[in-house]
C-alpha cells in the first residue's frame, strides 16, 4: 500500500513529519485547495485504486482492507462513514446525533423538482432512514472515499476551481454520468473519525461553505436543482410578521420543532433536555446553508452550465 501525503502549502512541519514516517511527500509551495491537492496525490500514485483522507480524519484499523473489499467489476468508487470526533461537549454530542457528512442517497437522483425534494427532505426529518448496510449511494464525502484511478483520470479528477465544498459531489456526478453501468457503494465497515473543531463558529463556517458549494453545483449542473432549506425562510417570515401580530412569534418558535422533530424525540427517549435545543441549532445551520447558497449564486454567476458529455 502506498501512503502519499500532499502538503498543500502548509507553514508547519507537515512534510518533515510525513517523511519521517516513510510517506511519499508531494509539496505545493502555495495553498491550492483540496481538489488540487488530491489530484496531485493521484498523479503520484501507481495503485489501481486510490483512497482519500483529510488531515483532520483518522481511519480505523483495517480501513483500507474494508474499502478494497467493496470493489467488484461494477464498482467505480467506494466510501465509508465519517464519525464525528473531538473534544467532548454539547457540540460534539449534537454532531454525533446529526452527522453532516452522511452520504447522499440515491432517491435524490430521481427528480430535481422542488416539490419532490421538499417531500424527500421532510420524510427524512420525520422518518429518518436507519441505513447501516452496504448500499449504492448518489455521492459521499471525499474525506473518506476511494475510486478506481483510471476512471478518476478519465473524468478529469477533482475540479481544481472548487477549493472547498461540493468538489466530492461534482466528482461523483461526473463518474455516474461517464460510467452509468458502474456503482458508487457505501461501506459501513470502512470507518474514519473526523475531528471537528469544537466551536459553533467553525461549524457555521463550514455550513456556509457547503451552501456555496451547492450553488456551484447548481450553476455547473443545472439538472441538480437549487438547494434551499425552507425552515429558515418560514421562520424569518413569521418573525417579520410578528412585528404587527406578536402571536406569530410563538409560531416562529414552534416551527423548528415541526421541521426537525428528532431533537424532541431524543430528549424524551434519552431523558436529556438539552437535545430539545437541536432544532434551533439545526435552524441556524440551515440558515447559514441558505446564506452560502445565495452568496454562491452571485459568486459563480459566470460559471457555464455543463452538458451530459462534459467531463
Amino acid at each position: 500500500m502506498e501512503v502519499i501525503v500532499v502538503d498543500d502549502g502548509s507553514t508547519d512541519a507537515t512534510s518533515e513529519v510525513a517523511g519521517w514516517h516513510g510517506a511519499l511527500v508531494i509539496r505545493h509551495p502555495d495553498n491550492r485547495g483540496v481538489s488540487a491537492a488530491r489530484n496531485s496525490g493521484v498523479e503520484a500514485a501507481s495503485a489501481p485504486v486510490v483512497a482519500f483522507l483529510d488531515d483532520d480524519c483518522e481511519p480505523e484499523p483495517r480501513w483500507a482492507e474494508q474499502l478494497l473489499a467493496g470493489y467488484g467489476d461494477d464498482v467505480v468508487a467506494a466510501g465509508g462513514p465519517l464519525l464525528p470526533a473531538g473534544e467532548p461537549g454539547l457540540l460534539l454530542d449534537y454532531l454525533t446525533r446529526h452527522n453532516p457528512l452522511e452520504p447522499q442517497e440515491l432517491e435524490l437522483a430521481k427528480s430535481s423538482r422542488l416539490g419532490y425534494r421538499l417531500r424527500a427532505y421532510l420524510r427524512r426529518q420525520w422518518a429518518p432512514p436507519r441505513h447501516s448496510a452496504h448500499r449504492d449511494v448518489l455521492s459521499f464525502a471525499s474525506a473518506n472515499m476511494s475510486v478506481r484511478r483510471q476512471e478518476f483520470l478519465e473524468v478529469g479528477g477533482f475540479d481544481e476551481r472548487i477549493r472547498f465544498g461540493s468538489e466530492d459531489e461534482d466528482l461523483c456526478w461526473r463518474l455516474r454520468r461517464a460510467f452509468p453501468a458502474q456503482r458508487l457503494v457505501y461501506l459501513p465497515g470502512a470507518r474514519a473519525r473526523h475531528h471537528f473543531t469544537p466551536s459553533l463558529g467553525d461549524t457555521l463556517r463550514r455550513r456556509r461553505a457547503y451552501g456555496r458549494g451547492s450553488a456551484l453545483m447548481y450553476r455547473k449542473w443545472p439538472d441538480t436543482g437549487p438547494v434551499l432549506f425552507p425552515a429558515p425562510v418560514i421562520v424569518l417570515g413569521l418573525l417579520v410578521l410578528s412585528v404587527r401580530r406578536p402571536a406569530l412569534a410563538i409560531a416562529a418558535a414552534a416551527v423548528p420543532h415541526l421541521f426537525y422533530p428528532a431533537g424532541l424525540r431524543a430528549a424524551f427517549a434519552q431523558r436529556q433536555a438539552r437535545c430539545a435545543g437541536d432544532a434551533y441549532l439545526q435552524l441556524v445551520q440551515e440558515a447559514c446553508d441558505d446564506l452560502g447558497f445565495i452568496q454562491g449564486l452571485w459568486r459563480y454567476r459566470d460559471w457555464p452550465g455543463q452538458d451530459d458529455a462534459d467531463g
